[in-house]
């Protein structure tokens, strides 16, 4: 018998955003306003040559003679910014357009089709929103659809395998693809940390990859919601497309947030608060947002790397000397995961309880 995915929890259904904007609002409805997040310090793109996210070049990664100097890059951006744009990357241009359209047609589906595809009760899976937890919470302005890609016997049945055949067809190479080039991503960090690297590829080889597919419609009063409230993410690694042109991505750092402004054929990479846990805190995650906007909506599709669900989740040996002593506690990778999705998104908070 092949085992399954823990029941980990859920999320409580709530309104599909994007039908809520059929309905010409005029004004945003009061359990999507978040004042406080727009009294925030914001960085004009034009105002700092610091504004922008460090770029690594994944060509240069692989010469001889610009390895060494291109892994320091990488090695400075895990260290000081938790994010990083990934340019030569690998991943075929074809690809990475089909798996852009198909995403585009999904959303554009009736809402019919699209609720075939509902998230289930008791299960996070689906198309709908996560990390909703209490009837009074805020939420945010923007839908999701959210499936586990592998390994595949963790996937549901009414999800990838009901889809359109293109799509289904579109997120399978696309999948392939991003397993090959997280681990690649994976073994460099390893590399620059003076890592083993088995210690890695124990812990993501054999790991859970998974996608979130984002749609922001446009808002009535951008300035009064969040397409996705401040948070990082409790995984190891994401890689982040950017699926059309509306940017909407924040990052803070120094306590400023700093809009990206994604570079054609990239991808947005940051460290997932599972990486600072088994780097000990040599690698950080970053506290992110999602914006949006009046005219335009926005999608994106993040895909996540997490170690496998029977393993335990702590600072690898290598990394844990008298120097430098744990700084996390060890937990079991089911229990680290159900105490996430019984939470809200609320900035680091949940990697700040893991500190020892």
């Amino acid at each position: 018998m092949e085992p399954k995915l823990a029941n980990l929890g859920s999320s409580l259904p709530v309104p599909i955003v994007q039908e809520l904007t059929r309905e010409k609002l005029a004004t945003v409805p009061p359990r999507y306003v978040r004042p406080d997040q727009h009294q925030q310090r914001l960085l004009s793109p034009l105002s700092s040559s610091f504004s922008q996210i460090p770029v690594i070049d994944m060509q240069k990664l692989s010469d001889i003679y610009t390895m060494d100097s291109e892994l320091q890059v990488l090695h400075n951006a895990c260290q000081e910014w938790g994010f990083f744009q990934l340019i030569n990357h690998g991943v075929d241009c074809a690809v990475v357009e089909k798996m852009k359209m198909e995403i585009q047609e999904f959303f554009n589906l009736p809402i019919e089709e699209k609720n075939k595809f509902r998230q289930k009760e008791g299960d996070l899976q689906g198309y709908g929103q996560a990390f909703v937890v209490s009837e009074e919470q805020k939420l945010d302005w923007g839908d999701i659809f959210y499936t586990v890609t592998s390994p595949t016997y963790l996937r549901k049945p009414h999800l990838i395998p009901k889809l359109p055949s293109t799509f289904r067809d579109a997120i399978e190479v696309y999948a392939s693809e991003l397993q090959i080039l997280s681990m690649k991503i994976l073994k460099l960090m390893t590399k620059a940390l003076n890592m083993k690297v088995e210690e890695i590829e124990t812990l993501f080889a054999e790991g859970m990859q998974s996608m979130r597919m984002n749609y922001y419609p446009p808002c009535p009063q951008p300035e009064l919601v969040t397409g996705l409230c401040p948070h990082s993410d409790a995984v190891g690694l994401t890689i982040l497309l950017q699926v059309n042109e509306m940017e909407g991505l924040q990052i803070k750092k120094d306590g400023v947030w700093i809009p990206v402004s994604p570079l054609p054929n990239a991808f947005v990479i940051n460290v997932g608060d599972i990486l600072e846990i088994v780097t000990n805190g040599a690698y950080r995650s970053i506290e992110h947002r999602a914006t949006v906007n009046s005219k335009k909506e926005r999608l994106s599709i993040a895909t996540f790397l997490s170690p496998n669900q029977d393993g335990h989740l702590g600072p690898t040996a290598s990394l844990v000397t008298p120097q430098t002593p744990a700084k996390f506690k060890t937990i079991g990778m089911i229990e680290y995961a159900k105490g996430l999705i019984s939470r809200q998104l609320d900035g680091k908070s949940y990697v700040d309880l893991m500190r020892i």
